[in-house]
């Protein structure tokens, strides 16, 4: 047996998060006895998971307690692990939030605010573990989990480690080129959804000659038959030209949101570059995602109205698909693991700062997480890719950090969109006068900050 762990779970309306916790949780004996405190500010999605985590954990005869409170403080004291799932607003302010940004010329809207009330939650989380539970691992899993976990990292003591299923791409790859993705061994570093597949081998053999061959004899007829029920990624024309250009292969994420911005001018343009419904984010690919959440979640109210269904054949009971069971066992209970995480970069990467975030795998057990040591990557990456991205997000977070509304107009004015200086200062008034927005608008109320005084040396006179 291992050790029982008392953890909180922020954000636990997230009914289908939540319940995958609680399902994987049920099937790992190592962390039997723990107690789960549930905590969401949305008293009737609280009490719904908490009385189905019950009913699952009783189905399976698993010794698991399991908590529910409308306090973050009863929530985080004395816990041995965090975890921070929730979204300011859920998807409503963002989508509402998105319909006034493409009226404004922004085509699938602008992520700024979004992450702004997301920093504003994670640093409240961070800052109150600090007094709660100073000794806890904090485990980030809503987005933006790269700049987030950057900021909570620099501005307190607490353990912060970024979870992300992106990475699960090179499998795709692999299920593309035949291989078991259990024992190809591979490493895709970088930043959060911006991650590049720096190894990939299988017994010993590079696979990448047999990609580039997929590439130039089977992804035009794949690209034709592809109907999938989200649009393509991983292996999408779009994935295929971002590594022509960059020189390895983007995984996950890198391929898809945040790549290049002429993937992403117009449903069209994503079409040809995504598929038939022009990829997971565009306005087709992504209704069809809170179509299909809202299913799911409808499915789980009636579980939860219906105590004569069991839980557990919603959710059947397999393998831990969450990547927080892991690394809190490999933690808690000293069990050593190699998994993909993002935590400060402290050396790993060489041409990457050592407060920046990184994601690559680390060695997780009792004593911590070491990343493994990646080395330089490749300079056309770093300038292409990395560099400019990690720009941005040093931009973003100086303009929240600072309520410089100079800096948040220059953010603005980085989309490709946005069409002049006119534009940009528009799009920052309407964003901080949106309703839901007030916190913004109070943290962006003074202007540029004030310029540093230098003492110049006099000049030398010259004969």
């Amino acid at each position: 047996m291992g050790r029982a762990i008392k953890l909180g779970v922020i954000g636990a309306g997230s009914a289908v998060f939540s319940l995958g916790l609680v399902r994987d949780l049920c099937v790992s004996e190592s962390l039997y006895g723990s107690t789960i405190t549930f905590m969401d500010i949305d008293p009737e999605r609280l009490a719904m998971i908490h009385r189905l985590a019950q009913r699952y954990a009783d189905e399976l005869g698993v010794d698991l307690a399991f908590e529910a409170t409308l306090s973050r403080e009863e929530a985080l004291r004395e816990a041995d692990f965090v975890i921070n799932t929730a979204l300011v607003g859920s998807h409503g302010l963002g989508e509402a939030w998105r319909d006034t940004a493409e009226n404004l010329g922004y085509y699938r809207g602008l992520r700024h605010a979004v992450n702004m009330h997301q920093y504003d939650l994670m640093l409240s989380v961070a800052r109150d573990m600090e007094r709660l539970c100073p000794d806890a691992w904090l485990l980030q899993s809503s987005n933006p989990v790269f700049e987030g976990c950057t900021l909570m990292t620099r501005e307190t003591g607490i353990r912060v480690v970024g979870l992300c299923h992106g990475f699960y791409g090179y499998r795709q790859l692999c299920e593309a080129l035949g291989v078991p993705a259990d024992v190809v061994q591979w490493q895709a570093p970088g930043v959060n959804h911006w991650i590049y597949l720096t190894e990939f081998r299988h017994q010993g053999q590079d696979l990448y000659p047999r990609l580039n061959h997929w590439i130039d004899n089977e992804a035009e007829a794949y690209w034709r038959a592809f109907r999938g029920e989200f649009g393509d990624t991983q292996l999408s024309r779009a994935a295929v030209d971002h590594y022509r250009r960059v020189g390895l292969m983007p995984i996950g994420d890198a391929s898809r949101t945040f790549s290049e911005w002429y993937y992403h001018t117009d449903l069209d343009t994503k079409r040809e570059w995504y598929g038939w419904l022009g990829g997971f984010d565009s306005e087709i690919g992504w209704r069809r995602y809170l179509q299909r959440l809202e299913a799911r979640i409808a499915e789980i109210h009636q579980v939860a109205q219906d105590p004569s269904l069991r839980v557990s054949d919603v959710y059947p009971p397999g393998d831990p698909h969450e990547l927080h069971i892991a690394v809190m066992d490999a933690l808690a209970n000293d069990q050593p693991r190699i998994l993909q995480v993002n935590v400060p970069n402290r050396g790993a990467i060489a041409n990457i700062a050592d407060d920046v975030v990184v994601e690559g795998k680390a060695l997780v057990d009792g004593s911590g997480i070491k990343l493994l040591q990646v080395g330089r990557l490749p300079d056309k990456l770093m300038h292409m890719v990395l560099l400019p991205r990690i720009a941005k997000a040093e931009k973003e977070l100086l303009a929240y950090r600072t309520g410089d509304r100079a800096l948040l107009t220059s953010c603005i004015l980085d989309e490709h969109a946005t069409r002049s200086l006119e534009h940009a200062k528009e799009t920052v008034d309407r964003m901080l006068a949106f309703p839901g927005n007030e916190a913004l608008a109070r943290r962006f109320a003074k202007g540029p900050s004030p310029l540093p005084r230098y003492a110049l040396p006099p000049l030398e006179e010259t004969g």
